[in-house]
């Protein structure tokens, strides 16, 4: 074995199983001193020499040449990847990519998607987006990128190619269940500021309040709604809709700090791990605007990790009834841990136990009043969309139930 791959091997072996003395101190500098010293300070020399092995038998006997970088980060990947869906490998262009979602600014086409039965399946299009634009919806499932296919495999290579310069054009290839030929859309990608609170008052009293995902800004900007949406009322807020639809995730702090506007005391989510970070409990304080507000909340199988956090300590606090469709059941703690030459790991860290004490994942959360609105295409997105409130089978509940009684709701 060459010294260049042996040192190579030494430096991420020692990075992604956990070593090295230096990833404790940097990446994880809080860890108390006993967990360190009671944990063993290398494993077996039979395993390390196996991966070493098969890495150098692929580096000199495998059909094609393969670059010494390249050949390490598909083992990094291989590591992380094997772990659980949510675990990955961030290279430096995937990091920025997260850090850009924490933000809310990028440019692109303002899609949001995951993978579903090994489909790229799209979650939402964002407001007001390239792709909210031209008709794409959830559920629709994504084939090609500028005719070429889309790898479910590789996501993040799919969200890359969709990004680009402002201007510039992208081709998406569709399919849509009930339609037989895929559907193809002309883009233009635009400059992406991702307004994760929308806002409506949609009679005097009654507020509509959308969240399309958890970034740094979301509480603060849900705050500046909520005294908009009472400044806007001469009877002040007797009720409001939080809708949670399509909405898959992001910053867990974001979702705690949402779920403290309306809940004045008590557990909101409590995370379990091994390691003392993963270990934590976050609970509510008292003095928000919204704590009194009468609150039903809006779910469906897109509502995914912090949104169901969010439904979920609701919930649990007996706050309002959760109207729609099961949530998706996502409940585990991704952590973005740097690591060497501006990449990073998204390591599944922790699982978060409800204040009930139910863990929801791969179960969701299931709603108090079950309401089914199959088609997408009507669903309220608030005062700019195309879809009227009277139109929102599941949002027509929802204010019934916080007191809204007015028959013609499809003329809100």
């Amino acid at each position: 074995m060459s010294l260049k791959l042996r040192c190579v091997l030494v430096l991420v072996i020692g990075t992604v199983l956990g070593l090295t003395v230096s990833l404790g101190s940097s990446v994880l500098a809080d860890r108390e001193a006993r967990l360190a010293a009671r944990r063993s300070a290398t494993l077996p020399a039979e395993y390390v020499q196996r991966l070493a092995e098969v890495i150098e038998r692929v580096r000199r006997e495998y059909v094609d040449q393969i670059d010494d970088e390249r050949l390490i980060e598909s083992a990094i990947r291989g590591v992380i990847e094997e772990l659980d869906s949510h675990s990955r490998y961030l290279d430096a262009r995937a990091y920025e990519d997260i850090r850009i979602a924490t933000t809310g600014n990028y440019s692109g086409v303002g899609l949001d998607v995951r993978v579903e039965d090994g489909r790229v399946t799209v979650v939402t299009p964002l407001d007001g987006g390239p792709a909210e634009q031209v008709g794409i919806l959830p559920g629709d499932v994504l084939i090609a990128v500028d005719d070429m296919p889309v790898d479910g495999d590789n996501v993040d290579e799919t969200v890359n190619r969709m990004r680009g310069e402002p201007g510039t054009e992208v081709t998406l290839g569709i399919m849509r269940d009930g339609v037989e030929d895929p559907l193809r859309f002309a883009l233009v990608r635009a400059e992406i500021n991702v307004k994760t609170v929308t806002s409506a008052l949609l009679d005097d009293g009654y507020a509509y309040v959308r969240l399309t995902g958890f970034s740094d800004s979301t509480a603060s900007d849900l705050d500046e709604a909520a005294r908009a949406l009472g400044a806007e009322s001469a009877t002040g807020l007797k009720g409001l809709v939080l809708d949670l639809r399509n909405n898959p995730g992001g910053v867990l702090e974001a979702a705690v700090d949402v779920a403290d506007r309306f809940i004045d005391d008590g557990l909101i989510v409590r995370g379990a791990g091994r390691i003392r970070q993963a270990r934590f409990e976050k609970r509510a304080s008292e003095g928000d605007e919204l704590e009194q507000v009468p609150l039903v909340v809006l779910v469906n199988r897109g509502s995914a990790s912090a949104s169901e956090i969010v439904a979920g300590a609701l919930q649990d606090h007996d706050r309002g009834k959760v109207v729609g469709e099961r949530t998706y059941g996502k409940g585990s703690v991704q952590t973005v841990l740097p690591i060497s030459e501006g990449n990073a790991i998204k390591l599944t860290t922790s699982r978060y136990i409800m204040p009930s004490g139910r863990s929801i994942a791969g179960v969701g959360i299931y709603p108090d009043v079950v309401v089914r609105n199959a088609d997408p295409r009507r669903q309220y997105r608030g005062p700019d969309g195309r879809v009227t409130p009277g139109d929102d089978l599941q949002l027509q509940r929802a204010l019934r139930l916080i007191g809204y009684s007015n028959v013609a709701l499809g003329e809100l």
